[in-house]
């Protein structure tokens, strides 16, 4: 058995910066587990404190049940496998393979005939006599990966061992990995940011942003439900629509969503709408995916939006227009790099989504007030998004007989869209 868990780890740097604040994951025997975020979001860091080359600041790490904070990387039980391949250029292929064992004191013979197996079965038997040199990329990583499996170790750790590859080979050597390690049954922790990656890889996929779990689930689970404003916005292609919509009841009847001049209406028997209910008379994050958008005629009944096409965007097998439909967009911001935070500047991002909801206005208070101005405050310095005017991403046929100004009508599928508070947090998350 071979198991992974990170309990409450957290990782500060010298200069006060979190790389992780406050992790906590569990991995399955014979998991393949995907980190999946944007560069800098601690994903590596994490691999690296498993790994031992790393010690966390707090917090606790136990392979098999077992603490081994205590323990040197090599008692681990751990093969990692870099995304610059780390080989030795002096070595030919089967030398590099070979050398964990050599470390280990492994007799010449079973060496060499282990070393022939790993390699026959990545496609590199052939190669054996060469030097890093005088491979590809593509046998560069298959060597890497030899020598992380002829140790025959209880847990895979692989750092985006695909980025440096063209996108073909990358799609092999996917295929190739999740292929060999579901066979050996090994427990594996894959770090990318490719979410086309995570998805096709993953039995389950944590996504993390600047040092943070936002959500983990099977990949099913995350795009269909996910639990936050920025897993809806991070994952799929194209990005899920958020639009703005401000929030009015009717009760034991429907309540309408309205966008700008439109709107549409959740029926008061959807399983969500007494979740969405609880926030009438204020505006939340709607999220629709163009796969839940049809285009209809313009006469359509029932839950429809109108607008004009802005622009087009052709890609072979078909084509996306972006509708203005009068409505404003959230933009999430997950790239922009944040500011340097000291421990204290840690517990306010942690507490974040508790001050936001703490800081909502009561009843009596109104616009321009000083609870109001703290509040809108500390919702600027989180940086969690921001608004401008929506471009509603539908999917058509290719090369369609419509240009930029032509007006579409598009039937929402109510079943299909997402719910999220101003704190960026899923309002019907329960459901999963």
């Amino acid at each position: 058995m071979s198991t992974v868990a990170l309990k409450d780890v957290t990782k500060i740097w010298p200069d006060g910066t979190y790389a992780v604040d406050h992790l906590t994951l569990d991995v399955q025997d014979g998991e393949f587990m995907v980190l999946l975020g944007p560069s800098g979001c601690g994903k590596s860091t994490v691999l690296r404190m498993i790994a031992g080359l790393e010690d966390p600041t707090e917090g606790d790490i136990l392979l098999n049940g077992d603490p081994v904070l205590d323990l040197a990387p090599r008692d681990r039980s751990i093969a990692m496998v870099f995304q610059d391949f780390a080989l030795y250029p002096h070595m030919t292929v089967a030398e590099n393979i070979g050398f964990p064992l050599k470390l280990t004191g492994v007799d010449p013979g079973p060496r060499q005939d282990r070393v022939g197996s790993v390699a026959g079965a990545l496609g590199i038997g052939e190669v054996l006599g060469r030097k890093p040199a005088q491979l590809s990329g593509g046998q560069r990583q298959r060597v890497a990966m030899g020598r992380a499996i002829v140790r025959r170790p209880g847990i895979f750790l692989m750092d985006e061992p695909l980025s440096n590859l063209d996108s073909g080979l990358r799609a092999e050597l996917r295929a190739e990995i999740t292929g060999m390690t579901r066979e050996l049954g090994v427990t594996t922790m894959y770090v990318t940011h490719d979410q086309a990656e995570a998805l096709t890889m993953a039995d389950r996929v944590a996504i993390m942003r600047r040092g943070v779990l936002q959500d983990v689930g099977t990949p099913t689970e995350v795009y269909r439900a996910p639990a936050t404003l920025y897993v809806a916005a991070f994952l799929g292609s194209p990005r899920m629509n958020l639009l703005e919509a401000s929030v009015y009841v009717h009760l034991d009847q429907y309540i309408a969503l309205a966008f700008g001049e439109q709107a549409l209406y959740l029926p008061w028997n959807d399983p969500r709408a007494r979740a969405v209910a609880r926030y009438h008379g204020e505006r939340i994050v709607v999220g629709i995916r163009a796969e839940a958008l049809v285009p209809v005629t313009p006469e359509t009944p029932g839950h429809v939006l109108r607008g004009h096409i802005r622009y087009l965007e052709h890609h072979g097998h078909e084509s996306l227009a972006y509708l203005d439909v009068g409505a404003t967009a959230i933009v999430v911001d997950e790239m922009s790099a944040p500011a340097p935070a000291t421990a204290a500047g840690g517990a306010l991002r942690r507490l974040g989504g508790r001050l936001q909801r703490l800081t909502r206005p009561g009843p009596d208070e109104q616009p321009g007030t000083e609870a109001r101005a703290t509040r809108a405050s500390i919702l600027n310095d989180l940086g969690r998004h921001h608004r401008r005017p929506a471009e509603l991403a539908v999917r058509l046929a290719p090369y369609p007989a419509v240009s930029p100004g032509h007006p579409l009508a598009v039937a929402v599928r109510m079943d299909a869209i997402h719910f999220f508070d101003e704190t960026g947090d899923r309002i019907d998350v329960g459901r999963r």
